[in-house]
């Protein structure tokens, strides 16, 4: 491996070094400011005999005239392990837990590629989170790419953390190993995942990749591809069906943008830089599932939307990619209604594929459609009461606006401790229907009525 000493310049993250012949993109370089300090960082760009280094360190203390570089001649790497479950990493994929090193591991490139299209197999698979919002309304299925767009303030940590803690295909008892990423997080947060998975027994099934605010926002670029990296190992190795939660996905989008400004990129939307869609594709488009691997990837990725803006470029782009999103409203929260869920514009483009008959129960997908439409309209209800006044409102409308109401403090609001299976969240979703005239459950079948409906004794006519 050869060193070299000609540094041109150091530019915050970023290192310009003269009269390289043989680095390549991605390769991995370690830079030794003097005998006892050396950082890591990769090659970002090669012009000529002119190549970038992107630092995963700070850039103190490094002296052009001093410094000297090594380039390994390999990507940057993860050990990966079945000794990994259970332990904590840090977003350089070194052991932060004070625990022992790995004994025994593969070394994988951290770099790896997006799936082949045609070697996917479809999800069709039903997960059962214990959320109802979801479970019922917004299924969630293995292999599926469903982030949950969130805000400054609101729970989606809890949210995610319960989902972790009680996902399982319920058809075969299958529980989920669980990887989990944190981006740009303070320690309180840290602590609060640690205690978290330890409280709920998830701890050790779980490998967490921890990175820090006060590490360096370099560090964010690797941290959700070394999450990425156990996971498929996890899966398609050692055939674990993983579920891969990864936030705060907006950090790692602003050190996109931080190191798109060191290298005087010209900026895109937001001055985000223009190849993000890119870059996140590259990232969600490794989950899923293979045909012939026992294994998969489900992927919930979290992002905090600026300024609660579901246009901004970060969730604009992720629901490109994704195959829906939940999303999280700070009304609801407000209102103590948790996990604050706002059904309507929340989305799983696949929960059709793993709802009904051998998946949930036959009636899903009816009870499904019925309660967006009755929640929709006793929404619309709400709306005009406070401009009107009950006054102005018939008794039917009366009873959707009830509806809406219940809807939101029993069906949405179950909390973060209560796990609830698709049977119960079913049978609440029917109990609901009965505030309502049988008339009025249009996008129900007449043989699931007869079997299912009992209207609540308030109704009268």
């Amino acid at each position: 491996m050869k060193e070299y000493k000609n540094i041109l310049e150091v530019v915050g993250p970023l290192l310009v070094v003269d009269g390289v012949d043989d680095a390549t993109y991605d390769e991995e370089v370690e830079i030794f400011v003097n005998e006892t300090d050396s950082r890591v960082g990769k090659v970002l760009e090669v012009n000529g005999s002119k190549a970038v280094i992107q630092l995963y360190d700070s850039n103190t203390g490094i002296d052009p005239h001093r410094a000297r570089i090594r380039f390994k001649g390999k990507p940057l790497s993860l050990k990966v392990s079945q000794e990994m479950l259970g332990r904590i990493f840090d977003g350089n994929g070194q052991v932060r837990d004070n625990g022992p090193a790995l004994l025994s591991y593969e070394m994988r490139d951290i770099n790896g590629s997006v799936m082949n299209p045609v070697l996917r197999a479809y999800p069709d698979q039903f997960i059962q989170t214990g959320v109802s919002s979801i479970d019922a309304l917004n299924t969630l299925v293995v292999g599926q790419k469903l982030p949950i767009f969130s805000g400054s303030g609101l729970p989606h940590n809890e949210l995610a953390t319960q989902i972790a803690a009680q996902a399982n295909v319920s058809s075969s008892d299958l529980d989920f190993t669980v990887v989990f990423c944190a981006m740009g997080i303070t320690y309180e947060e840290a602590r609060f995942f640690e205690d978290s998975f330890k409280k709920n027994g998830a701890l050790d099934r779980t490998v967490m990749f921890l990175n820090l605010a006060n590490d360096p926002a370099i560090e964010r670029i690797s941290t959700p591809r070394m999450a990425i990296t156990a996971a498929e190992y996890l899966a398609f190795e050692l055939d674990k069906n993983v579920m891969l939660i990864m936030s705060d996905m907006t950090y790692y989008c602003e050190a996109l943008r931080e190191i798109s400004a060191s290298r005087r990129e010209i900026p895109g939307r937001r001055v985000y830089p223009g190849y993000m869609y890119t870059d996140l594709a590259g990232l969600y488009e490794r989950a899923g599932k293979l045909k012939g691997k026992e294994g998969s990837i489900t992927m919930i990725p979290i992002l905090s939307m600026p300024e609660d803006d579901k246009t901004h470029p970060i969730p604009d782009l992720t629901g490109y990619i994704t195959e829906g999103q939940i999303i999280l409203d700070r009304s609801l929260h407000k209102r103590g209604i948790m996990p604050p869920v706002d059904v309507l514009p929340s989305l799983s483009r696949l929960k059709d594929k793993g709802i009904g008959e051998g998946k949930t129960r036959r009636d899903h997908a009816d009870v499904m459609n019925q309660l967006f439409a009755a929640y929709a309209k006793g929404k619309e209800t709400l709306e005009l009461a406070s401009i009107l006044g009950d006054a102005a409102l018939t008794p039917l409308d009366l009873l959707y606006a009830d509806f809406a109401r219940e809807f939101e403090v029993s069906f949405i609001n179950q909390g973060f401790d209560v796990n609830r299976d698709i049977e119960s969240s079913l049978d609440l979703g029917w109990d609901l229907l009965g505030i309502l005239p049988r008339t009025e459950l249009k996008r129900v079948r007449d043989t699931f009525l007869d079997e299912f409906y009992v209207a609540r004794d308030s109704y009268e006519g």
